[in-house]
């Protein structure tokens, strides 16, 4: 991480504050600069915020290009999900065997470029309090958003490398990192105070975000194309994820129900507009693509133009996934497609330039209302309430898909099942196997790498080894 802050405190400050730095020869000849020097007024913040915003679209983070997301393609492809398909060049095999090593350049791109993210919140917060007095609303605006974006990134870190999510457990957590200091060698703390350091953020935030100058989301309704910024509804939804992995079910069911109260799920007519980026109708919060950005998880299915014969098949999902989705099912045809005699994924290259020819520059959606359903249902479930079932079926029932009436462990396994096919490729199936302490199985058909026991070592992944030399205090996982 020591490397990471140091390229941070080089180049942070103009990217923050879109500062040209040609003009070299009027600047201070010293190796730091104080940023009280830079960051002058309030405003100033706000622009080192928005260049943390842009840093999720990383290569490591939430894109698509230089080996992939191990954040989002590759959470579904360490699972029980997705198979290589005839044109995998490699991208990701790491995370589908799991023999992920502390030199795999995706691990250290995803460690490396989350903490990036970080590293620019702290920046968007060192200093800001003396502004409060003056623009109280203003400094509530940014530095909700800044504290909310990084217990969130604090939080993917912790799904992939801590090794379990018990609450109550001593083992490592995560190290969290809540100042910008280049010269700091943080340790992780344990699971429970990982938890701890993250729910203090974002209560903090909702406060803070309960009392802003002016809106945050520039676009409010439904009929815009994107909802890029964090607001109190989005640390609700963060809370609600947050509390899930705990197992604290009640604070689960009460911030999911804060949620799915402000923002109704989305029609099966209304569903297709959504992955076109047409509507923000049951969208929480959003990453931002614009034209020319790379298309999201390309190394798991890439159009090559309008000839199918040339596109690239680098992972299929597997028929027991595909099958899971009924006829009626919106899902069906919004999520995949046929090419080449191929069943792909059509998630993220819903929008097109020409007919058979998507782009697939597509906002990733990091919460949606859906995703508040499936977790108020698991949490009423785990607490025997009846009313687990009603969530259940009503987003069933939105999607197109026939209803149940399960009862016990059959509507915990349906709860899980409906995750599957409503989050797919969204960055959670592994680890909804793995909170859960299930096994990987990838059933018939698969020939190697088939199973991943419950207490393995390839449910976290090793801190990468650049890390380990440059910080002495960081504690590598077990069995790397």
């Amino acid at each position: 991480m020591k490397k990471v802050l140091h390229h941070i405190s080089m180049v942070a400050l103009c990217a923050a504050l879109t500062l040209s730095c040609k003009k070299s020869v009027d600047l201070n000849p010293t190796h730091t600069v104080n940023g009280d020097e830079f960051f002058t007024k309030a405003d100033d913040f706000d622009l080192a915020l928005t260049a943390a915003y842009q840093r999720l679209k990383a290569n490591g983070l939430y894109s698509g290009v230089n080996g992939g997301s191990i954040f989002l393609s590759g959470v579904d492809i360490a699972s029980d999900n997705l198979s290589d398909g005839s044109s995998n060049l490699g991208n990701l095999n790491a995370m589908n065997r799991w023999n992920y090593t502390a030199d795999n350049p995706a691990v250290k791109g995803g460690w490396d470029d989350a903490y990036r993210v970080i590293q620019q919140t702290n920046l968007a917060l060192r200093g800001i309090d003396r502004f409060r007095a003056a623009e109280p609303g203003k400094v509530n605006r940014i530095e909700g958003q800044a504290r909310a974006l990084r217990a969130f990134m604090h939080f993917e870190i912790f799904r992939w490398w801590a090794p379990n999510y018990d609450p109550a457990a001593a083992t490592p957590g995560i190290a969290y990192v809540d100042k910008f200091d280049v010269e700091q060698k943080p340790s992780r703390l344990s699971v429970q105070e990982s938890y701890n350091k993250i729910e203090q953020d974002l209560k903090l935030a909702k406060t803070m975000l309960s009392n802003t100058d002016k809106a945050i989301q520039s676009v409010t309704g439904v009929t815009g194309t994107s909802r890029p910024y964090i607001d109190s509804l989005v640390v609700n939804a963060v809370l609600a994820r947050v509390y899930l992995y705990a197992k604290k079910w009640d604070s689960a069911a009460k911030y999911a129900t804060y949620v799915i109260n402000a923002r109704r799920l989305a029609t099966a007519a209304e569903f297709p507009a959504i992955w076109q980026d047409a509507s923000t109708r049951e969208v929480l919060w959003s990453i931002d693509y614009q034209a020319g950005n790379p298309a999201l998880i390309r190394e798991i299915y890439r159009p090559v133009g309008n000839t199918a014969s040339r596109d690239e098949f680098s992972w299929l999902p597997v028929p027991a996934l595909i099958n899971l989705y009924e006829a009626t099912d919106v899902r069906k045809s919004v999520y995949l497609t046929t090419r080449a005699g191929n069943v792909v994924p059509n998630k993220y290259f819903a929008k097109s330039t020409a007919v058979g020819n998507p782009d697939g520059v597509v906002n990733f959606k990091v919460f949606r209302t859906a995703e508040m359903y499936l977790i108020r249902a698991e949490a009423l479930a785990m607490l025997s309430q009846p009313s687990a079932l009603t969530d259940l079926n009503a987003l069933r029932t939105a999607r197109g898909a026939t209803t149940g009436s399960e009862t016990g462990a059959a509507l915990l396994t349906a709860i899980q099942t409906e995750r599957r096919k409503e989050l797919f490729i969204e960055g959670h199936r592994f680890f909804d196997l793995k909170r859960t302490t299930r096994v990987v199985n990838r059933g018939p058909g698969c020939t190697n790498f088939c199973t991943l026991a419950s207490a393995s070592r390839g449910w976290a992944l090793p801190v990468p080894q650049t890390e380990i030399i440059a910080n002495p205090n960081m504690q590598q996982n077990p069995g790397y």
